[in-house]
């Protein structure tokens, strides 16, 4: 897969599946630009992805994507500093987890705030700039947002409202050169498995077919190859990368 020459924005670019984008992305030949709120991981994200391919091009930007304003001056100084952008990976994303009849608004308003109205921004903020290259937006979903979970009224409704929005935009765009897919991710092993007990862990890995959990780069190879000329008469997908978890 060739991404020579494209510029790609990842978000949520600083650490796990995000950062696993990132340098695959930059391996397949891209100039990267990480988007994460936690300013003091951008620098190790991008020293990581520098080390791993000499010579790139990659630059990271504190942005919360909740607010407009801080993603709509990001998506400038990113153009100013790469002249174009070519693609959009919309990765970032939270979790706040509680059963209905214990969630409160404020963790509601975090997990849609971030999972559901950051996808909204990041588009809306770079879409003119995608449409002069004709680019691609990956958008990161979950097999979540397919089935629901306990315990994930807010995140579920986040990420079935992101296939939802790719749809649309799918519609929207393709007539005008940009395509827009989804990626599913199902049990991966990142941070937050870590705060998972263990017998809750035991459980969900005999619920998957191939009996593990997928890893971060596993993830980042199918983002890759929709942002790739390779996929490019794959529009309006959702692609599940979950081991066969919703079988």
């Amino acid at each position: 897969m060739n991404l020579t020459d494209k510029v790609i924005i990842v978000t949520g670019g600083a650490q796990g599946i995000g950062l696993a984008i990132a340098e695959r992305c930059a391996v397949a030949g891209a100039s990267v630009a990480i988007w994460d709120n936690r300013a003091d991981a951008i620098e190790a994200a991008v020293d990581h992805v520098r080390a791993k391919v000499a010579g790139v091009q990659v630059a990271g930007y504190a942005v919360d994507v909740s607010d407009l304003a801080s993603v709509q001056a990001a998506a400038s100084a990113t153009r100013e500093h790469f002249g174009r952008v070519n693609g959009l990976v919309n990765n970032a994303g939270v979790v706040a987890d509680a059963q209905l009849t214990k969630m409160t608004e404020a963790q509601w308003d975090r997990v849609i705030d971030i999972n559901l109205k950051g996808v909204f921004n990041c588009a809306s903020a770079n879409v003119d700039a995608l449409l002069a290259t004709a680019g691609a937006i990956v958008n990161i979903s979950s097999i979540v947002g397919l089935s629901g979970n306990f315990g994930q009224t807010n995140y579920a409704a986040a990420k079935a409202g992101v296939l939802a929005m790719t749809k649309t935009w799918t519609r929207e765009l393709g007539r005008k050169g940009v395509r827009c897919n989804a990626v599913c991710p199902g049990f991966v092993n990142t941070h937050i498995v870590k705060d998972i007990p263990a017998n809750v862990v035991e459980e969900m890995l005999n619920m998957i077919p191939q009996r593990r959990m997928g890893q971060p780069g596993e993830i980042a190879s199918a983002v890759v190859f929709l942002l790739s000329d390779e996929a490019s008469y794959v529009n309006g997908a959702t692609l599940e990368v979950a081991g066969g978890l919703t079988l």
